[in-house]
């Protein structure tokens, strides 16, 4: 919130994390289901065109290269999604390695859309996840913290663990956890660009916190203890301030946050937080 670090932040903006959800979560309040073609494409030319064309303050390595290729290809919205993906295809054939943490940074609009609604969740978390990250392993942490974030708004609890019987890969999923809860944020922070490592760090810090009380005071020692963990610090931090805003709510923000938080397209925490709720069906 200080400003400058890696890209030299203005003080209160927000990074990739945030832009991307961003370009998700308008597609969302326009009506659009997020599991079809339709939004899919949309959603790859907000990634291509419009955030990476005009506004990226940074960019994942994994991320960058699947999407500088897709710009350097005659983009066209109809398709855009399907060539992103094949994009994708070709990354993990050639290395085996696309279980970056950039779809799960950015997935809580997912969640957002589909209230109450698992299975939706569960499908469309996938093939946002997709668009940019072949690997299952990112669809799977994707598909796990929106069902965590839905439970979180309509229960008012934390518990990562709500969508194992919707996982095939359950019991590994399960053992992440379990060693997340044993360790600190830091444990995870050498492997935090990792998806599940970047899925543990955040797990870590919320669990560390979710004793307390107060919502204010368990958002921002959650928050800060994500930060401080090191690591992919905006990224852990931007996974975890998801589940905990879903369960503390907008008014647990501290005021010296809200005031400050701003970021391509120019939005500030009002824009957000009005997004956000347009992302709500039903």
């Amino acid at each position: 919130m200080l400003g400058g670090g890696y890209g030299n932040y203005q003080p209160g903006e927000y990074s990739d994390d945030t832009q991307m959800a961003v370009v998700i979560a308008e597609v969302a309040a326009a009506g659009l289901d997020l599991r079809t073609d339709e939004a899919l494409d949309r959603i790859a030319k907000g990634f291509v065109v419009d955030w990476l064309g005009g506004g990226a303050t940074d960019v994942g390595a994994q991320t960058r290269s699947l999407l500088d290729r897709a710009a350097h290809t005659p983009f066209r919205e109809a398709g855009g999604a399907a060539l992103l993906r094949g994009i994708g295809a070709d990354m993990h054939a050639r290395t085996g390695r696309t279980a970056g943490n950039g779809s799960l940074m950015r997935t809580a609009p997912v969640a957002l859309a589909y209230p109450g609604d698992p299975d939706a969740i569960v499908e469309a978390a996938r093939a946002v996840s997709a668009l940019t990250h072949h690997d299952p392993v990112a669809g799977d942490a994707c598909a796990l913290w929106c069902l965590a974030i839905d439970h979180a708004i309509r229960a008012g609890e934390l518990d990562v663990r709500v969508g194992l019987d919707r996982i095939e890969s359950s019991a590994y999923w399960s053992d992440r956890i379990t060693e997340a809860e044993a360790e600190p944020p830091s444990a995870f922070a050498p492997a935090s660009g990792w998806v599940v490592a970047a899925f543990q760090a955040a797990w870590s810090a919320i669990v560390r916190v979710r004793a307390i009380d107060d919502p204010a005071e368990r958002l921002r020692s959650g928050i800060v203890a994500a930060v401080n963990g090191g690591g992919d610090t905006d990224t852990v931090a931007a996974i975890a301030g998801a589940l905990l805003g879903a369960s503390c709510g907008l008014s647990a923000v501290p005021d010296e946050w809200r005031s400050l938080v701003h970021g391509w397209p120019d939005l500030n925490a009002e824009g957000l937080a009005r997004l956000a709720l347009a992302c709500r069906r039903g």
